[in-house]
C-alpha cells in the first residue's frame, strides 16, 4: 500500500513572519490528518527556520532544488550535504519552472536525481508536458522521455524509493486543471512505463499530481487509483487549504 504524500512547494514566496503564521496553522490542524505524509518544500534561505519550527511535528521538510555537484566553486548553488545539515528529507528535481526558465534538460535532471539519492534524501522527479505538446498528442512521448532519462542513468530500482510528480505544465498557474480522468490516464501511463521494467517498482513508486490541485478539487483527483498525493503550489501557502488537501489524501 502506497502511503499518500502531500507536498507543498512554496516556490519563491514567503517571509519570516508569513512562514511562521503558515506553519503555526499547519501544526494546529495536522492532528486531523490521518495516514498521509505531509511535506513542505521551503525556499532554501528559510529551511533552517522551518526545520526548527517543525521540530517535534509529523510534518517533514524538503528543498525545491539542489546542485548536482557535491562541493566546490559553484557560486550560488546548494549541495546535498548542506540540505542534510538542516534536516531535509526530500528534494524537488526537474520542476517545469527549472526546465523552462533555467534550461535544465533531462540529462541534468538525471544527475540531480542521482545526487539527491547519494545524499540520502528522496528525489521528487517532476515530469509533464506543455500545452503545445498536449495539443500535439505527444504527452506520453514527453513523459516517457523524461522518466527514461533517469532510468537509463540510474536504473529502474532507483525509482523504488523515489517519488514522481506529474505536472501538466498547461495547468500550473493558469487556472486550468486536468480533469481527474486526464490526470489518472497519465498517472496510469507512468506506472505502466515503470512496470515494463519492474512490476515491483511500479507498485511501490508514489506518483503525485502537480497541476493546480486545490482544496476544491483534491478529493476527486485523489480518489483515482494511481494518484498517490499532490505536489501543491499556491494552495500550500494557505494553512487550511493545504490541510484540506492532506485530509483528503489521508
Amino acid at each position: 500500500m502506497r502511503r499518500p504524500l502531500v507536498a507543498g512547494n512554496w516556490k519563491m514566496n514567503g517571509s519570516k513572519e508569513s512562514i511562521k503564521a503558515l506553519l503555526d496553522g499547519i501544526k494546529q490542524g495536522i492532528g486531523d490528518v490521518n495516514s498521509a505524509e505531509v511535506l513542505v518544500c521551503a525556499p532554501s534561505i528559510y529551511i533552517d527556520g522551518v526545520s526548527s519550527q517543525l521540530d517535534g511535528s509529523p510534518v517533514v521538510v524538503g528543498a525545491q532544488n539542489m546542485s548536482e555537484q557535491t562541493s566546490g566553486a559553484f557560486t550560488g548553488e546548494i549541495s546535498g550535504s548542506m540540505l542534510n545539515d538542516f534536516g531535509c528529507q526530500y528534494v524537488i528535481i526537474g520542476h517545469s519552472e527549472r526546465r523552462a526558465i533555467y534550461g535544465e534538460d533531462d540529462a541534468l535532471v538525471a544527475k540531480k536525481f542521482a545526487a539527491v539519492r547519494a545524499a540520502g534524501m528522496v528525489p521528487i522527479l517532476c515530469v509533464g508536458e506543455t500545452l503545445e505538446e498536449r495539443e500535439s498528442g505527444v504527452t506520453e512521448t514527453v513523459v516517457a522521455r523524461q522518466i527514461d532519462a533517469v532510468i537509463e542513468a540510474e536504473g529502474i530500482d532507483a525509482l523504488a524509493d523515489a517519488v514522481i510528480a506529474y505536472e501538466p505544465v498547461w495547468a500550473i498557474g493558469t487556472g486550468k486543471t486536468a480533469s481527474p480522468e486526464q490526470a489518472q490516464d497519465v498517472h496510469a501511463f507512468i506506472r505502466g512505463r515503470l512496470a515494463e521494467q519492474s512490476a515491483d517498482v511500479a507498485a511501490k513508486t508514489r506518483v503525485l499530481y502537480g497541476g493546480s490541485m486545490n482544496a476544491a478539487n483534491a478529493a476527486e483527483l485523489l480518489a483515482k487509483d494511481d494518484i498517490d498525493g499532490g505536489l501543491i503550489g499556491g494552495a500550500s501557502l494557505k494553512a487550511e487549504d493545504f490541510l484540506t488537501i492532506a485530509r483528503a489524501a489521508g
